[in-house]
């Protein structure tokens, strides 16, 4: 009887077997961890349709589904503040989150699904690596239900990436808009507000995010502000420069009077980690202000994105054939070379690792360039008897993409600080992927399949930083709040059934840098929408995720 119906075996000889069901769902017998922070308490909950419709005491009720889930924790299932589509296209269900208990993934990170023109699509179409889909879509709205008809497990929601209506009306040129350019990069905006589009979301280390000013931030910012969303950065700097990226963001967020929240926060650097502190202290001083400054963090101290990351954004103007033409050019590479060393003009990966051999490879679009998959830049270097900034230049030429690299960059001790913040909650940085098919031509990062579990297993149980209740607050009620979304991060009867059962003694992230792609353990149920996407660990099949927009206005 652990899992299913009360079934009679002798028909009527136990008084249960004659009760009919009067949920859709009971989950009995758990420890109930509602997202408030809470202490949890021990109960059950009961599903009808899409939506919770008791908590607590479920004894006198029965389930269709009827699921004693001993003891084990019951929590709303987890929002992931900073994924993208492409894994999902490829498979839909989402197992790298899924296996870890995420329902809500959020995409937008400086470019989103939309709005795009077709120059925007044919471009995007043609620099698709191994995950190939078409792009038939042109508003951000129409890319969400587009990939939701395609069928995916989890929810998802986005931002309207600010570099987005910069390229649909200026292209990926250095320079600012006019005025009536801006304002019809405004309107775009609120196209995507009027949506449903979570706020504005800016990358400001990558081009073509890097070329707007934050006057123009400003103006896309007044417009989410307009429709109660927020804006949310990947800053443009992270390290030699953070206290100015801090306050570039501050002042967006005051002059827009928007609420403002920093993608991924981490110091960048061995010589920058003492600065944690004081990174912390200007943030907590805006929010003593009132200023509404919230973050999200990753749990690892390697950081994922590609060698754009380690280039001067002048040379990347123009876009991805742009970038390769230059880099093909003697005089401009010399140029590039001194500045990748130097780490000065700009927010400098390759200077921030200090070592090339601290940079993994792990995503190639040519079969040729594929054996490379999961070497060092430092090792590529030595096997092609060339410096290490030629070699990332070249293999951005030969691979005609940005190559997937890995950078180590972080401290686990600033790590620590980080994840007791009450202002932070967690973000994968990373698509929901598979574990077969396409996604064995690539490695990843291991936050992709463990950063939610590893929250539990290193940081609850082992190193007791946070109590399970706030592990769970950080990642479901805060992060919707910040959001705007209604009727999703709490357990309270109405709310939409995303719910996560799991064993805080048994959770555990499996994936390393050496094998990322390995699947959590210990989540036991996962229901997203009131639906079971995952049952006694394993997928069910099932695809009922939703487009969930702002519900603020």
């Amino acid at each position: 009887m652990h899992r299913s119906l009360l079934v009679c075996v002798v028909a009527f000889t136990l008084s249960s077997c004659a009760r009919q069901p009067n949920y859709a769902v009971v989950l009995r017998n758990g420890q109930i961890c509602d997202g408030s922070g809470s202490p949890c308490t021990p109960g059950g909950i009961a599903i009808n349709g899409d939506t919770i419709a008791k908590i607590g005491d479920v004894t006198a009720d029965l389930g269709s589904l009827d699921i004693d889930v001993h003891g084990q924790v019951i929590a709303p299932g987890f929002i992931n503040m900073m994924s993208s589509e492409t894994g999902l296209f490829a498979d839909g269900r989402g197992l790298s989150d899924l296996y870890q208990g995420v329902t809500l993934e959020i995409f937008g990170e400086g470019e989103s699904m939309g709005p795009l023109n077709d120059a925007m699509r044919a471009e995007e179409q043609q620099q698709q690596a191994d995950i190939k889909y078409p792009i038939a879509w042109h508003t951000l709205a129409e890319g969400l239900e587009t990939l939701v008809q395609h069928g995916i497990s989890p929810n998802v929601a986005s931002f309207i990436g600010a570099a987005t209506p910069r390229v649909y009306v200026l292209g990926r040129a250095n320079r600012a808009p006019t005025p009536a350019e801006l304002d019809q990069m405004r309107a775009l905006t609120e196209k995507a507000m009027q949506d449903g589009a979570l706020g504005v979301a800016s990358a400001l280390i990558y081009a073509p995010g890097n070329y707007a000013k934050t006057d123009e931030l400003i103006a896309l910012a007044q417009v989410a502000a307009k429709y109660q969303g927020i804006y949310i950065s990947h800053m443009r700097n992270e390290g030699d420069h953070e206290k100015e990226a801090i306050e570039e963001l501050l002042t967006i967020a005051r002059t827009a009077h928007i609420p403002a929240e920093i993608y991924h926060l981490k110091i960048s650097g061995a010589k920058n980690w003492p600065n944690a502190p004081a990174v912390i202290q200007q943030i907590e001083a805006a929010r003593a202000e009132g200023l509404k400054i919230t973050a999200d963090m990753y749990t690892y101290p390697a950081g994922a994105t590609g060698l754009d990351g380690a280039m001067p954004p002048w040379v990347q103007a123009g876009g991805l054939e742009e970038w390769r033409k230059r880099l093909q050019d003697p005089a401009i590479r010399q140029r590039v070379k001194q500045e990748m060393a130097a780490g000065t003009t700009y927010d400098d990966l390759f200077a921030a690792a200090e070592s090339p051999d601290k940079i993994l490879l792990v995503g190639f679009k040519s079969d040729k360039l594929k054996p490379l998959t999961g070497k060092s830049l430092g090792e590529v270097a030595r096997m092609r008897h060339t410096s290490p900034e030629d070699t990332a230049m070249d293999l951005v030429v030969e691979d005609d993409s940005r190559v997937e690299t890995v950078y180590s960059l972080m401290s686990e001790d600033n790590i620590r600080k980080q994840i007791v913040l009450p202002w932070v909650s967690f973000a994968a940085d990373s698509d929901a992927e598979g574990v077969d098919g396409v996604f064995l031509k690539s490695s990843t990062h291991p936050r992709t399949f463990g950063n939610f579990a590893r929250v539990y297993a290193r940081y609850v149980r082992d190193e007791k930083l946070l109590s399970v209740p706030e592990a769970i607050r950080k990642m479901t009620s805060l992060p919707a709040s910040n959001l705007g979304i209604d009727r999703r991060g709490l357990l309270k009867p109405g709310y939409f059934a995303d719910i996560t059962v799991f064993d805080p003694a048994t959770v555990q992230d499996n994936a390393t840098f050496e094998k990322p792609r390995q699947l959590a353990s210990g989540v036991s149920e996962v229901f997203v929408n009131g639906i079971e996407a995952i049952r006694n660990g394993h997928h069910t099949g099932r695809k009922p995720g939703r487009v969930v927009k702002r519900s603020r206005s």
